[in-house]
């Protein structure tokens, strides 16, 4: 059984709705309706800071249960492994194509003025 507990709207939460309603009113819009766009706005505020919360929450947990769970597999200190990380960079060849092509095209420039 959960609980449905409705939690009034913090201040900031629904000056920020109204600005939102408020920028993307219609001509001829009453303030009534302004004002239903922008409790609309502050519901889904509210839907998505819920939301991430939950995800916050599990997130918590999983790294609960991780961290739980490698310290239980732990090895002693003597049967450690190394663990070694190589890194290889690689670079694309389509700059070094550029940086040929552009240094090509300066020396035929260079040596044709030249020869004028």
């Amino acid at each position: 059984m959960t609980k449905n507990i409705y939690q009034k709207p913090s201040p900031e939460t629904q000056a920020e709705a109204l600005k939102i309603a408020r920028a993307t009113q219609r001509p001829g819009q009453t303030k009534e309706q302004t004002k239903l766009i922008a409790q609309g706005i502050e519901k889904g505020i509210a839907l998505y800071k819920k939301q991430q919360k939950e995800k916050a929450r599990e997130l918590s947990r999983k790294l609960k249960k991780a961290s739980s769970q490698q310290q239980h597999s732990a090895e002693p200190e003597d049967q450690e492994m190394e663990i070694v990380e190589r890194i290889v960079y690689r670079q694309h060849w389509l700059p070094w194509l550029l940086l040929a092509l552009s240094w090509l095209g300066w020396g035929v420039y260079f040596f044709v003025s030249r020869g004028q």
